[in-house]
């Protein structure tokens, strides 16, 4: 071995080996950074929790919204979210789930038109799951609440989100 070949070896070896500090020093200021966001989030759910506690009660989840601090409760809110929920996954699930089973597996058959018809609703849906929330609810104002008159309704809520949820769910 010539003195060229063990220098060039060396100099190898100890690029590596910096290369391996330097990684690891990243590694650790990754987790030193996730462990530190987690305590921050632990501390404040905990101190959320401990504040909020006692003041939930039965009362608070069944009464209404009232002007009194005493009699005020959340049960329009809370009923109101249930419904949401509940119409948004009866109008994407079904939808989502089918135009996946479809594409997936009926799209795919022959080579026909069919088959590039896929492939374009395909890169549109993946471009569709990039775009930002407040373009789905602006896009809901301006078509199911103002175009369609449906009006500050829940079924204009969940159709908004399921338009929002649905390029998630075929994907």
């Amino acid at each position: 071995m010539t003195s060229a070949t063990a220098t060039n070896r060396s100099t190898r070896v100890r690029a590596k080996r910096f290369q391996d500090w330097r990684e690891s020093l990243f590694i650790g200021v990754c987790l030193l950074a996730m462990v530190a966001s987690l305590v921050v989030l632990l501390v404040l759910l905990v101190n959320v929790f401990w504040t909020g506690a006692g003041r939930i009660d039965y009362q608070f989840l069944s009464s209404y919204p009232s002007r009194r601090a005493a009699r005020a409760g959340i049960l329009a809110p809370l009923v109101g979210t249930i419904w949401m929920m509940v119409l948004t996954a009866l109008i994407a699930v079904p939808l989502g789930v089918g135009a996946a089973v479809y594409l997936e597996e009926y799209a795919r058959e022959d080579r026909s038109w069919k088959r590039r018809l896929a492939q374009m609703v395909e890169i549109n849906i993946a471009n569709l799951a990039a775009v930002p929330s407040i373009l789905y609810g602006l896009l809901g104002l301006a078509i199911l609440v103002r175009f369609l008159s449906l009006g500050r309704s829940l079924l204009a809520g969940a159709l908004t989100l399921a338009l929002l949820i649905l390029p998630v769910i075929i994907i």
